[in-house]
């Protein structure tokens, strides 16, 4: 048996894998992995790199560099011209990043799914109980990241952003095992929701929720130095525009964002729990009755 072999067996062991990924010093790892992942000495940089494309099925094919000054570098990497199509379709918002689509439905009484059984409010996920009202009746999609994919994210549709509210929390890792053991984890951890009005006059939030071994959530629309907990807790206003397609922000590693829709944008209706994604497909549409921005 294979070293990947054994440790991909043991991982699917679930008691060790959540004792192993969540019973642990989740934040002093995350901080020691941020550190760690940008060391750029050559025998760090090359044994980093070949253990994370060893255990974490990572595909560099589509990468705009070939070469890597360290592991974060790699984490964060960029694509090729023309690596994701973007879908053109006026009518269709695509996923803003690659991902494993995991729950996915209507939001009811102001509640969403994790996973079948683990309900939570969507104005935990915000924090705030205003801002989650506007969602009634609407839809939600979780889009799952793991360690070895693309960790930027695009806008899903021609749009504006509103406000971006930042939510300072904790790191338990995102894996199908911990959403089944952890309630309301997404509530939990760090997070960092994006309200923004499409060109349609539809509205959407995305959620990006951090996790561990996760150093940061970058949106340089804010701040292109500084990472968003650098800002501090509370809501930021932001005039940013972006043409669908355009680069967003991103995760330091693997993680979730979690889509928020308004009633007149369900999920299309080839969408799947448990596929992949990739940024540009569709994930919703625009019904026709979505009315024109005042």
């Amino acid at each position: 048996m294979s070293l990947r072999s054994a440790v991909m067996r043991a991982a699917a062991q679930e008691d060790l894998n959540f004792l192993l990924t969540n019973r642990i010093p989740r934040h002093a790892l995350t901080r020691f992995m941020g550190w760690f992942s940008k060391r750029e000495h050559p025998a760090v940089r090359t044994a980093s790199i070949a253990l994370w494309r060893l255990f974490c099925d990572v595909d560099l094919t589509d990468a705009a560099e070939k070469h890597f000054p360290s592991l974060h570098a790699a984490f964060v990497r960029r694509l090729q011209d023309g690596a994701r199509s973007v879908d053109p379709d006026p009518q269709v918002i695509v996923s803003p990043s690659d991902g494993i689509v995991g729950a996915f439905g209507r939001i009811a009484d102001g509640q969403v799914f994790q996973v079948k059984g683990f309900p939570y409010a969507i104005a935990d996920l915000l924090g705030s109980d205003s801002d989650a009202e506007q969602w009634r009746d609407g839809w939600f999609v979780t889009l799952r990241l793991t360690a070895g994919m693309y960790h930027r994210f695009h806008a899903p549709h021609d749009l504006a952003v509103e406000q971006v509210r930042y939510i300072s929390g904790d790191t338990w890792n995102v894996n199908p095992i911990a959403l089944k053991r952890v309630e309301q984890l997404f509530c939990k951890n760090e997070r960092a929701p994006i309200t923004v009005r499409l060109a349609s006059g539809a509205r959407i939030a995305l959620v990006p929720v951090a996790a561990i071994l996760v150093a940061s959530i970058r949106l340089p629309f804010l701040d292109e130095s500084r990472n968003v907990r650098a800002g501090g807790e509370g809501v930021r206003v932001s005039a940013a525009r972006f043409a669908k397609g355009d680069e967003m922000g991103w995760f330091e590693h693997g993680s979730t964002i979690v889509v928020l829709a308004s009633a007149d944008c369900p999920p299309v209706a080839s969408l799947r729990e448990g596929d992949r994604i990739a940024m540009g497909q569709p994930l919703l549409r625009i019904e026709v009755s979505a009315s024109p921005a005042a």
